[in-house]
């Protein structure tokens, strides 16, 4: 079997070079033989693509993913598997599959099989509740396909599945029921690409995470958990870190017990209570408890209830208590200037109305009177006499990604930059503005719209972009892949618009990503009134 499958390779990787391209045929992993297929780009490069390589075996319920026992024959892998066990966007259904703990590889090619590249590996966001490692589709085009990445910035890619919803993170807060099991199937997939990238032209001692939303959180929590230390050199975080107020469920019993009243479990005993949660149908699990999105009591964020959980062992402590675990991590993060925009619309319904960010204002009543009248001060401190409707919703728009995005962020990046041991600390804000058509003008780059751009999908389908937009793919792929390969984003085989300055307390520099990057876009104080209200005086009521 060996030596058939070694002259495979030798004759594919020769009929690839006589065309100018290499390939690398079927290649060896630890679980077995695995060949994929090859996408050209170009007459004289290509990239191969593996497509649903298992990194675990098919997870037990409310279990920590085991390793994969391996295959006999060459495993084909092309074509994505399912998602991971999931609601429809209605949620009256499900969608995916319990089996679904596999990942996906790009590796460029030139005239000879690439060697020693640098990894990046992607974590999708999507509340913890949804997502896949392919991403949304139209028919073949996909999110998440890391061709243009990988081919214009020439490093591999790897995008990796997860547990979602309850079967990813409920918990008892005990032993019987720990939670983080999308965490650890994200660790377990990060040290399966430490052993096995080697294999595929990949440097396993240069693996930078990134992602976005429950993504960018989920990067961040890897960096901190000491369970990580010594697989991971770098790490971004676009729209989400450890830190945000919907990143950590501080009441995962609560929870827990809801759903096994809804499907007739006991709750009396949470040994017994998970045991019957085990052998319930999944499907009656997963839509349990349906995310509501009107007649809201609170703000939609919290009602993202499946998060990860401070269980004592992935997540020892409080994450702001973790920063000294990666005190070597190189770290880039951000956030898109509105990305509060897409909640406010299901936050506030009162959004045609003065006075909105006043005492009802969800996020501001809990802090009482004094909190709500500071608060408003605070927002509306430049509005002129009559604010007209465009500054009232721009200013809640800026209130809601300042909670839930923007000052975590800031203050991740601060405890990053001072508990950093040799790691270089980077902050940036997205802010070109969003292509959605029945968006009002004033809209910036909302909560995901920065995805279509690292991706490169102004490439991938032309036609539905102008050139502006191709030049913000350029900066995003030239930025993000310079920094996987020196962890120095304005370094690296891809030029770049204008130098990106480290972030340090005294400085605080940040770049201002958008259609025009120029030395104008090195800025400073990002927001920092803002940022200084919320650390500061929210603090001390």
């Amino acid at each position: 079997m060996s030596c058939r499958v070694f002259l495979c390779l030798v004759l594919a990787s020769h009929l690839g070079a006589a065309l100018g391209r290499a390939t690398l045929g079927v290649v060896h992993t630890e679980g077995g033989f695995v060949e994929g297929t090859r996408e050209n780009d170009g007459l004289f490069r290509s990239v191969d693509i593996f497509r649903g390589i298992p990194f675990a075996a098919p997870p037990k319920r409310f279990e920590k993913a085991e390793p994969h026992p391996g295959w006999n024959d060459v495993l084909k892998t092309k074509k994505f598997k399912d998602r991971c066990l999931q609601t429809t966007l209605r949620q009256t259904d499900v969608r995916g599959s319990e089996d679904c703990l596999y990942l996906n590889i790009w590796i460029p090619q030139g005239s000879s099989v690439s060697t020693n590249l640098p990894v990046m590996v992607w974590i999708f966001g999507g509340g913890f509740l949804a997502g896949a490692s392919q991403g949304a589709n139209f028919l073949s085009n996909y999110l998440y396909d890391g061709f243009e990445i990988a081919t214009r910035g020439q490093v591999i890619v790897v995008t990796l599945s997860y547990r979602v919803g309850p079967l990813g993170f409920l918990s008892t807060g005990d032993s019987n029921s720990p939670g983080n099991y999308g965490l650890w199937d994200q660790h377990m997939a990060i040290g399966w690409v430490k052993r096995n990238i080697a294999a595929f032209g990949g440097d396993p001692e240069n693996i930078t995470l990134f992602g976005e939303s429950a993504g960018g959180a989920s990067v961040s929590l890897q960096t901190l958990t000491p369970y990580n230390k010594g697989l991971i050199n770098r790490a971004i975080s676009q729209s989400g870190v450890a830190l945000c107020p919907w990143s950590i469920q501080r009441s995962p019993l609560q929870w827990a017990e809801e759903v096994a009243l809804k499907v007739g479990c006991p709750v009396d005993n949470n040994a017994t209570m998970m045991a019957c949660l085990r052998t319930t149908d999944p499907k009656a699990i997963t839509l349990a408890i349906p995310l509501p999105f009107i007649n809201l009591e609170q703000p939609l964020a919290y009602y993202l209830i499946w998060s990860p959980v401070i269980d004592g062992d992935f997540i020892p402590d409080d994450p702001k208590n973790l920063y000294h675990n990666a005190a070597t991590i190189d770290y880039i993060a951000g956030v898109n200037d509105m990305d509060g925009h897409i909640f406010v619309g299901f936050d506030v319904h009162t959004i045609n109305q003065p006075n909105l960010i006043g005492k009802t204002y969800p996020y501001v009543k809990d802090l009482g009177e004094q909190g709500a009248n500071l608060t408003y001060a605070q927002y509306t401190k430049s509005w002129p006499s009559n604010p007209n409707q465009d500054t009232i919703k721009q200013t809640v728009v800026n209130l809601e990604t300042d909670i839930l995005f923007l000052i975590p962020t800031q203050l991740a990046l601060e405890l990053h930059y001072k508990h950093a041991q040799g790691a270089r600390t980077y902050s940036y804000v997205f802010t070109h503005p969003s292509r959605a058509p029945i968006f009002p003008s004033w809209t910036g780059a909302d909560h995901a719209d920065d995805l279509q751009y690292v991706f490169g999908k102004p490439y991938a389908t032309p036609l539905a972009y102008w050139p502006r937009d191709r030049d913000v793919t350029d900066y995003f792929i030239a930025y993000w892949t310079n920094f996987a390969y020196t962890g120095d984003p304005s370094n690296g085989n891809s030029k770049v618009p204008t130098p990106w300055t480290r972030y340090s307390s005294m400085s605080t520099h940040y770049l201002d990503i958008n259609s025009k990057v120029n030395l104008d876009s090195m800025k400073q104080m990002l927001r920092a009134d803002f940022v200084h209200f919320w650390n500061q005086t929210y603090v001390e009521l």
